[in-house]
């Protein structure tokens, strides 16, 4: 599932494209991608209405829509966006087409149909159900040292667990949550109550180092407009990973192996040597 730093680059390659151009129709083929809302309220709110600025809130592309609309969209497990000409097929999964004023259609797939979208009021979008009780932006001036330590002060959860809540941290996942705690040298089994002063101090920098590095690769890649989807899968950060999906490889710092627990259903990886406390 992709996280902040994936949303991120989802969102600057949409924004090349979109902001600024307006959507002539919009249709819906797949109810339950828009529930509880109804696609034909749904198609007749997105008709005629000038997009933009595309922004990001967490793992949420915030697109707004008119003057009084904005689209939330999640893109799930396997959601992306399309920008196709006139004369492109519609793939398979299409569940929503954007027409646009310059003939070209913003598609959005999804094979295994855990993306969302929700259309909401401008003036209620803070309070709109996704984005109500999200924790601040790790990379914002919000997101100190103070506010992480009193975030885990209140909870006997582990680590790991505590940091993939987006009521404490808005869009980090699973992969950059493993990453942070091995930069900060942190057992992610530890009860996040347990953590001392100094380490949240590293962890604090580590989250904002690892999502802040993802993102900087991201951004040297050649994007094209015509072919949005590469930014999904193509950061290029996955090369850079010192113990996410490396069960087995050598810890860069000590030379232990890597080592991987399901923890909460999830798969957590950490040097068992660099981390143990």
């Amino acid at each position: 599932m992709p996280e902040l730093p994936e949303v991120e680059l989802v969102c600057r390659s949409l924004a090349t494209i979109l902001d600024g151009r307006s959507i002539v129709a919009a249709k819906v083929t797949l109810p339950r991608l828009i529930r509880p809302q109804n696609p034909r309220l749904y198609s007749t709110r997105l008709r005629q209405v000038v997009i933009g600025p595309v922004t990001r809130r967490a793992k949420y592309i915030i697109i707004p829509v008119g003057e009084a609309n904005v689209l939330v969209a999640h893109l799930g497990m396997t959601g992306r966006f399309l920008y196709l000409t006139p004369d492109d097929e519609l793939p398979a999964h299409s569940h929503a087409v954007f027409y646009l004023d310059n003939e070209r259609r913003l598609v959005f797939s999804d094979p295994r149909q855990f993306g969302r979208m929700r259309l909401v009021k401008l003036s209620e979008l803070n309070g709109s159900p996704d984005l109500k009780g999200l924790g601040p932006e790790p990379l914002s001036a919000d997101f100190t040292v103070e506010y992480l330590r009193e975030a885990l002060a209140t909870t006997r959860r582990s680590l790991k667990e505590t940091l993939l809540d987006q009521r404490k941290v808005a869009g980090l996942g699973n992969i950059y949550a493993a990453e942070a705690m091995f930069h900060a040298g942190i057992n992610p089994f530890v009860a996040a109550n347990r953590v001392g002063a100094r380490r949240i101090e590293r962890l604090q920098a580590a989250i904002q180092l690892v999502l802040g590095e993802s993102i900087g690769h991201g951004s040297t890649m050649n994007i094209d407009p015509e072919n949005i989807e590469i930014s999904y899968f193509s950061g290029g950060y996955s090369g850079h990973w010192r113990v996410y999906d490396r069960e087995g490889f050598p810890c860069p710092k000590c030379g232990a192996a890597i080592r991987r627990i399901f923890q909460a259903g999830r798969s957590t990886y950490f040097c068992p040597r660099c981390q143990k406390r």
